[in-house]
């Protein structure tokens, strides 16, 4: 009696992991739409406000010091070990390795490179337009600050704007940006927004950052996440040149491997004329030469050679016959004696 085994759980899992799909032929990009501009260009407006009213001295510096001087770890001491690996979550290390993996498993399953390029166009998007304006502002943090109600702008810092707040924006935003269904963007786009909004709150409590740094964090992340459209026919251009150099590189190596050698016979397709001087070179017999036939085989008369007799057809011969030839098996003729 033949029983089967019961497929648990983890089994039905890694039977549907084998059946891999088909390069999806339709993906939803997203578009630059007149929405997005708008959305652009506002937070673009915000960003640039923030600025302004930090290199002016405005009531946000003012605010900046006052939340410094309360002193949110002290006021509440029992989650900072809670917010200490909270904040990791912003960290750039950590989270592209986190998200990384999963964007690569799904490049993966999906046959297309498109998940792991748009990753690596944000985050190099983020390290150049966030780094310029760390370096470019020069601001100093909290705990390096050297004159109250001071902006602390041009002294050599590179607080603002929060790199924490900004990196998790985009690391945990570009999931949404990736999503394959509407419902799955809605709720992966709040995630996202807690996450950072989260991240850049920690780093206000622990007091790493002034909190208009991580406003400006919030405005740069997001402005990143808005423009990655415009970099789509790029990241396509990427895909398809990746994929073609993988092309060449399997064909060239595929003609490196030598093939077992095959003894080929050579074709002659018209006779060669070979000159006075140069031999004739000599050629192979088809077949093993025959030794000449003793003359007892031969029947009694002249012998013609196999070239010049007539093929016999079923109608008989058509050589004409000899006449001092007799057919083989009769005995021949007796001839007269002479003088008899």
């Amino acid at each position: 009696m033949r029983t089967e085994r019961n497929l648990t759980r983890l089994d039905r899992v890694f039977a549907r992991l084998d059946r891999e799909p088909e390069r999806p032929a339709h993906i939803d990009v997203p578009r630059m739409s007149r929405h997005r501009v708008v959305l652009f260009t506002a937070t673009l407006a915000f960003y640039l406000a923030i600025v302004w009213a930090i290199v002016i001295t405005s009531w946000l510096v003012r605010l900046d010091w006052q939340v410094m001087f309360f002193r949110p770890y002290q006021q509440w001491p029992e989650i900072h070990a809670f917010l200490d690996y909270y904040v990791v979550l912003g960290q750039r290390g950590p989270t592209a390795v986190m998200v990384a993996a999963w964007l690569g498993w799904r490049s993966w399953r999906q046959h297309t490179l498109r998940p792991l390029l748009t990753l690596g166009a944000s985050l190099l998007l983020l390290n150049i337009t966030v780094g310029a304006a760390k370096l470019g502002m020069g601001r100093l943090g909290p705990h390096y600050a050297t004159t109250i109600g001071s902006s602390e702008m041009g002294l050599g810092g590179d607080i603002f704007p929060s790199g924490h707040t900004a990196n998790a924006v985009v690391t945990w935003g570009i999931l949404a940006y990736l999503a394959s269904t509407p419902r799955a963007r809605r709720w992966l786009s709040a995630l996202s927004a807690v996450t950072s909004l989260g991240v850049g709150l920690t780093t206000v409590y622990l007091g790493t950052h002034w909190l208009s740094d991580v406003l400006l964090g919030w405005a740069a992340g997001l402005l990143i996440l808005l423009a990655l459209p415009w970099c789509e026919p790029l990241i396509a251009k990427a895909e398809i040149a990746i994929f073609d150099q993988r092309d060449r590189w399997r064909a060239r190596r595929g003609r490196t491997v030598p093939a077992p050698a095959l003894p080929v016979a050579p074709v002659v397709l018209k006779p060669r004329t070979v000159p006075a001087e140069e031999p004739a070179p000599e050629r192979e017999p088809a077949a093993s030469v025959r030794s000449p036939r003793a003359p007892i085989h031969l029947a009694p008369g002249p012998h013609t050679a196999r070239s010049e007799r007539t093929p016999v057809t079923p109608a008989g011969s058509r050589r004409p016959p000899h006449s001092d030839r007799v057919p083989r098996g009769t005995a021949p003729a007796a001839r007269p004696v002479a003088g008899g």
